[in-house]
């Protein structure tokens, strides 16, 4: 690959990314812009342009956006219309985020005549995948740059002489070894590493960022109603709100009630098994509230097929391909399917857990009339159901009186 000439950092303003800044100067000789994208991190960003402009990067080459509501309206909830976790329990919070980080990238490098786009993502990690698969389906002629890949920085001494080398401000709490890395974003945190490396090991209390433990939440539950229209969430106890405010909102009532922390113990697309501590408080209750809504409009076997689809659509954005034809023809038949996803979920928060409890629609396939227990008044004839017994049956007999017959 030829040297890039001018090359658009993803950049969080941290001692490494400040480090791929200065080191992608030294050793291309390249221009640096700059991209912090805000997607709920809950940081304040105004110190990341600081740092930037410290560097050396001109002020027109600074690119700091708030895309929280293009990040949870056109990734997460597409993603929650799915029902989407991977090997069962993750709800996919870093995975996410990727590749909409990578479209700003690539879509700065048009703005901007950048011929490269570069990111902090380790060798070992998923991330390195769903930067680089999203960017090259959205420009397969981008150069990618990936600093952990190339440089010999192999140590966190040889980081910290580079960057004292290189007059870049160093934390006193970086000096240290960090006793986990941490990603974060308006859906989840994810705490990794260090402390957290032994499997067998309880993680410590103190990794739990975004939500109280369950033992000390509220000892009086608390009930909420989520109103959605065609699978998406519009509204929070009938007060209609945007998706970034109403996401914020369930978060506020996740971590208020300690909902949404999982230990877990997941496959890398790399190979490797890694342990990770997530918390989704928000997304944990919209898992449960669409599934709740969900169960009285959608049809059996639509959700079951949608069932079906699940973990391969799940394992496609875990992987990184957000951005492939599978997984958009997979995003077609699920979106088909929430047509008549609208009514409202209410729900019970309590000590760790989002339990539906009452779910009503217009849209509603529940008949009481079919289902009740008392006088149905003719809306069904219970002697169909021999029929229908013996059509299903007809197979299995057959099947018996087949090995009936040879074992005689």
């Amino acid at each position: 690959m030829s040297a890039p000439k001018k090359v658009v950092l993803a950049y969080s303003g941290g001692l490494d990314t400040s480090i791929i800044l200065k080191w992608l100067q030294t050793e291309y000789g390249c221009e640096v812009v700059t991209f912090t994208a805000d997607l709920g991190q809950g940081e304040e960003l105004d110190p990341a342009r600081k740092k930037a402009e410290l560097l050396g990067i001109d002020p027109a080459n600074i690119y700091i956006e708030d895309i929280r509501e293009e990040f949870v309206r056109d990734f997460v909830f597409p993603m929650f219309r799915a029902n989407a976790v991977y090997e069962g329990l993750y709800l996919l919070g870093t995975s996410i985020a990727r590749p909409l980080i990578s479209k700003r990238l690539v879509e700065i490098a048009q703005e901007t005549g950048a011929d490269a786009v570069a990111h902090g993502a380790t060798g070992k990690g998923n991330d390195q995948v769903r930067f680089e698969l999203a960017a090259y389906a959205l420009n397969p002629d981008i150069k990618v740059i990936a600093p952990w890949r190339e440089w010999d920085l192999t140590s966190r001494t040889k980081l910290l002489a580079f960057a004292e080398e290189n007059q870049i401000p160093i934390a006193k709490d970086k000096r240290g070894e960090a006793p986990f890395s941490v990603d974060a974003n308006l859906l989840h945190t994810s705490s990794e590493g260090k402390v957290l490396e032994d499997p067998a090991e309880d993680a410590p209390d103190y990794v739990y960022q975004r939500t109280v433990n369950p033992e000390d939440a509220p000892d009086t539950p608390e009930f909420i109603e989520v109103t959605f229209e065609k699978g998406d969430p519009v509204a929070i106890n009938g007060e209609a709100m945007s998706p970034a405010t109403l996401l914020t909102a369930l978060n506020d009532y996740g971590h208020r009630h300690g909902i949404g922390r999982l230990d877990l113990v997941e496959g890398r697309f790399v190979g490797m098994k890694s342990r990770g501590i997530y918390e989704t408080p928000g997304g944990t209750i919209l898992l449960e509230a669409h599934r709740g809504i969900e169960q009285i409009t959608l049809d059996r076997g639509a959700a079951h097929l949608k069932d079906e689809l699940m973990p391969r659509y799940a394992e496609l954005i875990y992987n990184g391909f957000w951005f492939s034809p599978e997984r958009e023809m997979l995003q077609a038949a699920i979106d088909r399917s929430q047509a008549h996803v609208t009514g409202t979920v209410r729900l019970k928060l309590y000590k760790g857990l989002a339990r539906t409890v009452g779910r009503w629609s217009e849209h509603s396939l529940y008949s009481e009339a079919h289902v009740t227990f008392e006088d149905d008044a003719g809306a069904y004839d219970q002697k169909d159901a021999a029929g229908f017994i013996q059509l299903n049956a007809l197979r299995l007999k057959l099947l018996a009186a087949r090995d009936r017959r040879l074992k005689g």
